[in-house]
């Protein structure tokens, strides 16, 4: 029988694979059962403070256990996990915690001031459960209203305590179609962020179609997550797939190629998940710490465009397959992946995975494109979300009949494999004709100074718009604007040159490492005096 939800297919998986390690962190394997133990006492926890189906929790947490034990407890308990980004500011964390209407706010002890001012913000937040503290301790600070204030009170418990607590977890039964697991705020490129909500069969389905298209092996394989668990590329691929699926995961809580490579060695990691940005990092270790990355199997690469010149050049440095894909958080997220052990088309993001529909179709209608040419993206399938939270207007717009619009402008070849051309909101036009910043970004990684590249269009009076380009530059490389401009002269068509360069230190990142676009319009508008900072 299929499972009702993510808890259930968890315990499932806890049973099959009791004595196998499921997390590996500081060297310290957690086992399946251990695991199952304490997401089912933190569920109990939960319950005993008054979480019940449908209420959203929280989860303010970097890469650890705590982060893996607060997910599946959570979502044991009934609720629906919203995961924060840690990179996002205050009154972002506070938006989405009151939009999402949180009752609690489970934290890392890391936190825990960040956390109480939250709490003062968020009137919707019953308590805060603090996680990691001295001796492992669990605080639950709950609110209480004295002389017209809010004051905590405390309520501290040990981690060995809340394990050894005599109440089981709750027993909820669930719509999988219907019942939230979580909800994943996008990153508000255009506003206020959207909460994408995913159901327990949405995750279930994506799961599924995951383990089949990647091929990983039970008991065999060591997944390293240094992405942010709380991105949706992370949560699916790097947690849910590889505990559903009997592998051990290695959280690790911050990017650092040695840390990263050493760690792939110490612990034997068979597969990486990157984004762009890491790979191109990953290429400046030194030679000798090619052997780091023996065990790995192959690499997985998501979240933006990779670019081709990095992946030939990482594939050529350490001897590692990566096999691209891609898919929106609204999608679960992974809609598409190039096929594991088959015929791997760089500069694609590869082929539908098992169960999920893909199409490019044009400004109208539903019928598909010819071979090639540019149109959107658009998906369907059991992984796609039931809806943003609280805005009707917003989900409707995002889909036609049945199909979500991905706003990623893409083109699909004669064997299936579907490539991203651009963002939908990332083109650029030019006296008229359509310029794709991603493919002038290409060209600028193939020119052997430059480090990263992005590109954006400028409002001109002239010609509409015109790209602009923003580099780094690789360690003790020097190019100047008139030789990368001269460069592009020589490989791009006129109309595609860009009518200016900016050579900055290094190119501003999302938490995930994705090079943000938004902050680089935003310099621009500085520069032209359209806003103030």
């Amino acid at each position: 029988m299929a499972a009702q939800s993510l808890g259930h297919a968890f315990q499932a998986s806890a049973r099959q694979y009791a004595g196998q390690a499921a997390i590996i962190a500081d060297g310290e394997p957690l086992d399946y059962l251990a695991l199952g133990r304490q997401s089912d006492a933190f569920a109990a926890a939960l319950a005993g403070l008054g979480v019940s189906k449908g209420d959203r929790i929280g989860l303010y947490c970097m890469n650890c256990p705590f982060f893996v034990i607060a997910y599946l407890g959570i979502l044991k308990a009934g609720a629906v996990v919203v995961p924060i980004n840690l990179l996002i500011s205050q009154s972002e964390m506070a938006f989405i915690l009151h939009d999402a209407g949180a009752k609690v706010l489970v934290h890392h002890v890391a936190f825990t001031a960040q956390a109480a001012l939250l709490q003062s913000a968020v009137g919707s937040l019953a308590c805060t459960v603090n996680m990691g503290g001295a001796g492992n301790m669990i605080e639950i600070m709950h609110p209480l209203l004295l002389g017209g204030g809010r004051v905590m009170a405390q309520q501290p418990v040990t981690w060995d305590e809340l394990l050894h607590t005599a109440a089981p977890p709750p027993s909820i039964e669930h719509d999988p179609q219907q019942d939230l697991a979580v909800i994943l705020y996008t990153s508000g490129t255009t506003g206020k962020p959207k909460g994408a909500m995913l159901t327990h069969g949405n995750l279930l389905a994506n799961v599924a179609s995951v383990q089949q298209a990647m091929q990983w092996r039970p008991g065999g394989d060591t997944v390293l997550v240094v992405l942010p668990m709380f991105h949706a590329f992370a949560a699916t691929v790097g947690l849910l797939t590889p505990l559903l699926y009997g592998c051990a995961i290695v959280p690790v809580p911050r990017f650092e190629p040695e840390l990263v490579a050493k760690t792939i060695h110490e612990t034997r990691a068979t597969i990486f998940l990157g984004v762009p940005s890491m790979f191109t990092v990953l290429l400046r270790l030194k030679p000798e710490r090619a052997q780091w990355l023996e065990s790995l199997r192959f690499c997985i690469s998501g979240g933006a465009a990779l670019p081709v010149e990095i992946l030939r050049r990482f594939e050529e440095q350490f001897g590692k397959k990566i096999y691209e894909g891609d898919g929106p958080t609204e999608c679960g997220p992974v809609t598409c992946v190039n096929p594991i052990g088959g015929l791997s088309k760089p500069g694609t993001v590869g082929l539908p995975i098992p169960g999920v529909e893909m199409r490019i179709i044009g400004e109208e209608g539903l019928a598909t494109l010819p071979i090639g040419e540019v149109g959107e993206i658009a998906v369907r399938g059991a992984n796609v979300m039931k809806g943003y939270w609280n805005l009707p207007e917003a989900t409707a717009e995002s889909f036609r009949g049945g199909w979500f619009l991905t706003g990623d402008l893409g083109t699909e070849d004669e064997d299936g494999y579907f490539s991203i051309v651009d963002r939908k909101k990332d083109l650029v036009i030019v006296n008229g004709m359509n310029v794709y910043p991603r493919m002038i970004e290409e060209a600028l990684y193939r020119y052997a100074p430059i480090n990263e590249a992005a590109v954006v269009g400028e409002p001109n009076d002239l010609h509409g718009e015109i790209p602009v380009a923003y580099v780094s530059l690789i360690a003790g490389a020097e190019a100047t604007e008139a030789d990368i401009r001269a460069y592009c002269r020589e490989h791009l068509g006129r109309h595609q040159v860009p009518r200016k360069i900016h050579i900055l230190p290094e190119l501003p990142k999302n938490a995930t490492g994705k090079i943000l676009k938004r902050e680089l319009r935003k310099q621009g508008e500085v520069e032209r005096g359209v806003i103030d900072l």
